[in-house]
């Protein structure tokens, strides 16, 4: 690998990890895009017409007639962030901001808008009702919603402002904790793809779900502190051609977990609303 970096020039090295990472952009809005779409078809619609119980046949215990709050909150939650995910990188499109800056200011506040519903009601359900997985898993995703909120409440003060520097840093970090809710069904997936659920258990208090309840955000956000930066150690062709490497792995590895959730569940609720 250090032979052949090289004679690659590092400009080219800047044009394939360039086109890797657009391809991956593309990937990811489109596999949370869909995701969005199947949280509104199977969650929201359900709330619409009174078929909570219906959100128990994918999460166990998630619906309780006897807390209607709970409901609500996590009602709320659902229509919310599939509003997020499916906005969300429309909002970082550089083109967007600079040809048609009135629509990414009425998008951005839509936006935001429902990064706080998601946090609010996704906050209400837990202090409510509290999660299937118990104490651990009520502290990281309540953890989730806290800094969700936070972030959405940052970048709309910043953009206010006028300091657009750090609106987009901001924009960046609530960007990654909202495809976190999609980042979750992605890592279980491949878990079960390649472990067969080694750790996990019904009631998500095993190894792995631990694990999982802190892991589907908090490396999103170093990722986006990378980003956000500008870090020497990026600027070298070693680091470039590691780079490129590993967004071409991870694009085929959602593209992978994307058909795969769209086959069995995604696509099939949405469809059902579609025809029916």
């Amino acid at each position: 690998m250090k032979e052949a970096l090289p004679h690659i020039t590092s400009k080219k090295w800047d044009n394939a990890m360039h086109w890797a990472a657009q391809v991956l952009v593309v990937t990811v809005w489109g596999s949370a895009f869909l995701f969005g779409l199947y949280i509104l078809a199977f969650y929201f619609i359900a709330l619409l017409e009174g078929n909570t119980a219906q959100w128990n046949e994918i999460l166990p215990g998630l619906y309780d007639s006897n807390t209607r709050g709970a409901t609500l909150g996590i009602g709320l939650h659902f229509a919310t962030g599939g509003i997020i995910l499916m906005l969300g990188c429309i909002q970082l499109v550089e083109r967007i901001r600079i040809k048609y800056p009135a629509i990414h200011r009425w998008l951005g506040r839509l936006y935001v808008i429902s990064a706080l519903g998601a946090a609010i009601g996704g906050l209400v359900f837990i202090f409510i009702k509290g999660t299937i997985g118990g104490l651990i898993m009520d502290i990281g995703f309540a953890g989730y919603g806290v800094l969700m909120f936070l972030a959405a409440i940052a970048t709309l003060h910043y953009a206010r402002s006028g300091k657009f520097e750090l609106h987009r840093a901001w924009a960046i970090r609530l960007f990654a904790l909202a495809i976190g809710s999609w980042l979750y069904r992605m890592d279980y997936g491949f878990w079960f793809l390649f472990t067969d659920g080694l750790g996990h258990t019904s009631n998500f208090t095993g190894p792995f779900d631990y694990f999982m309840d802190f892991f589907f955000y908090l490396p999103n956000l170093l990722v986006a502190e990378v980003f956000i930066g500008r870090y020497e150690f990026a600027r070298t062709k070693l680091a470039k051609g590691i780079a490129t490497l590993g967004l071409s792995v991870a694009t085929l590895f959602l593209l992978l977990a994307t058909y795969f959730f769209t086959k069995k569940f995604w696509g099939p609720a949405i469809l059902d609303v579609l025809v029916g």
